[in-house]
């Protein structure tokens, strides 16, 4: 019986410095970041400028890339027992060349950003599914430039604009190693844009405690038409990246 007591009391203590040590993991912050690649197309309605024609456009990501300058995409989370922060930002900078009229050249280019910032909290947690509801906001910056050389004329616009977001992210676990994101959230409502949504869906490998690697799909969709300007366009397409935990 003395054995009997004694190992009692050793399971007892263990199972008491688990749960302690959970709990400490679960009051203290742990964070998330996650460099991605968004192979995305775009297509839509575009007037630049007030007084400008509205340009209609369809291009591919092989499109786009051969317009692409440059481009950083890079999201990150951070969580204290339910409560949840996230946070996006994206940045592309392209050039093009064309024709306004036999042997006279017009150059354009196009710069945006954007940067999203949200709060929440986690309203659902199982041993194989997690609901965040997250309330926040989208910034965007979008800088468009043409010139036609041989005229020396040229024209820039600048718009800046700040979207309302609502949103929910779904995380459910297959296997101790698969497990599967789900992103949506909608926004705008008249304050900036007219509307905005997006959704995101990957697939995720755990390499180990620390880094796991993503795959899946991003469609984002912006209607905007104000002070003469419209913009009624959506960039979808597949993505990579990969995250680090600590």
């Amino acid at each position: 019986m003395p054995n009997a007591r004694l190992l009692i009391a050793s399971v007892g203590f263990l199972a008491a410095g688990f749960a302690a040590n959970t709990h400490a993991q679960d009051d203290s912050w742990r964070f998330q970041l996650t460099p991605y690649v968004w192979m995305t197309g775009l297509a839509g309605d575009v007037r630049p400028l007030a007084n400008s024609p509205t340009i209609s456009t369809s291009r591919s990501f092989s499109d786009v890339l051969s317009d692409l300058e440059g481009a950083l995409f890079m999201a990150g989370s951070a969580r204290k027992d339910r409560w949840v922060l996230f946070g996006d930002m994206t940045w592309a900078s392209l050039s093009h060349d064309g024709t306004l009229m036999p042997g006279v050249a017009v150059e354009g280019n196009l710069r945006q950003r954007s940067l999203t910032a949200s709060a929440g909290y986690q309203v659902l947690r199982s041993p194989t599914q997690r609901l965040d509801l997250l309330a926040g906001a989208r910034a965007w910056r979008i800088e468009a430039d043409v010139s036609v050389p041989a005229l020396g004329a040229s024209a820039s616009h600048t718009e800046l604009w700040v979207d309302p977001l609502l949103a929910a992210r779904l995380r459910s676990t297959w296997t101790p190693k698969w497990s599967t994101l789900v992103h949506v959230d909608s926004g705008g409502f008249g304050i900036g844009a007219s509307s905005t949504w997006q959704a995101v869906a990957t697939a995720n490998y755990q390499v180990s405690d620390a880094f796991h690697l993503s795959a899946g799909f991003r469609h984002l969709a912006i209607d905007r038409d104000k002070n003469g300007t419209r913009i009624d366009v959506s960039m979808s397409g597949p993505l990579i990246g990969a995250t680090w935990m600590f």
